[in-house]
């Protein structure tokens, strides 16, 4: 199988992955990584016309302390909130390493799935948390303090909203059965579109437009979301916003 290599190689290195601390690190570290190269780009489009024609929102300019405040916020919620409940998970739970790898069409078609279901959880969430006054102040709210997207005001939320979509990302493998290696290439794949949203730019490389007949959102569609607030709730593909009636394309 193809991925049997990678796997063998993984399964050296088991005792990191039994860690109690291993789901913490990776998903800090997997973010922080993800986060990174458009935090380079808002970087250079204080000082390049190139990278500036990408912006969604170009009168927007970058601030450091923005930076240190979503970073602030972040590490806040995995250290305090997060990192309990990952040891907890772990001893009610313990990491079961299968000596096989799962082949590349399987894993493909679990990730997908995954991704699915956590669209539409996600879709419903948010929808609700607009919808409902109450929510909306109580939970949501933090997550639309700015406006303007960039890369790490993806995780710059309260911890309700954290601890959700975490749950959802969580338990969907879970509940299909999937590897432990299927588990980590859909928690990174999730991490990354969920960054790229986030990101404030329309690069000629971004996942919309790769993904043919206008099916995946992607950042375009989800910055109009931060700032029109009453459309596009479903954080990457658009048919849930089409069926709700929520979906805008217009600037």
């Amino acid at each position: 199988m193809l991925l049997q290599p990678l796997w063998t190689f993984m399964l050296g290195h088991s005792s990191l992955l039994h860690s109690p601390v291993f789901p913490v690190f990776f998903s800090l570290s997997v973010y922080l990584s993800c986060c990174l190269p458009f935090l380079l780009l808002d970087v250079l489009s204080c000082r390049w016309a190139l990278v500036c024609r990408y912006k969604l929102q170009a009168q927007s300019s970058f601030r450091w302390a923005l930076v240190w405040n979503c970073l602030a916020l972040t590490l806040y919620n995995h250290l305090v909130f997060i990192f309990p409940l990952t040891v907890m998970h772990w001893y009610l739970r313990p990491v079961h390493l299968p000596e096989e790898a799962p082949s590349l069409p399987h894993l493909l078609a679990q990730v997908l799935v995954c991704l699915l279901l956590f669209d539409f959880q996600s879709f419903i969430w948010h929808l609700l948390h607009h919808r409902v006054p109450w929510l909306y102040r109580t939970f949501h709210k933090v997550h639309h303090t700015y406006s303007s997207t960039s890369s790490l005001t993806t995780e710059y939320s309260g911890v309700w909203e954290t601890l959700s979509l975490g749950f959802f990302a969580t338990v969907n493998p879970i509940l299909l059965g999937c590897h432990p290696l299927t588990e980590l290439a859909f928690f990174i794949l999730n991490i990354w579109l969920s960054v790229e949203d986030h990101c404030g730019y329309d690069l000629p490389c971004s996942t919309h437009r790769l993904v043919p007949f206008g099916l995946y959102g992607g950042a375009r569609h989800h910055d109009l979301h931060h700032l029109k607030s009453k459309c596009n709730y479903a954080p990457y593909f658009t048919h849930w916003d089409r069926l709700a009636g929520t979906l805008s394309t217009r600037d």
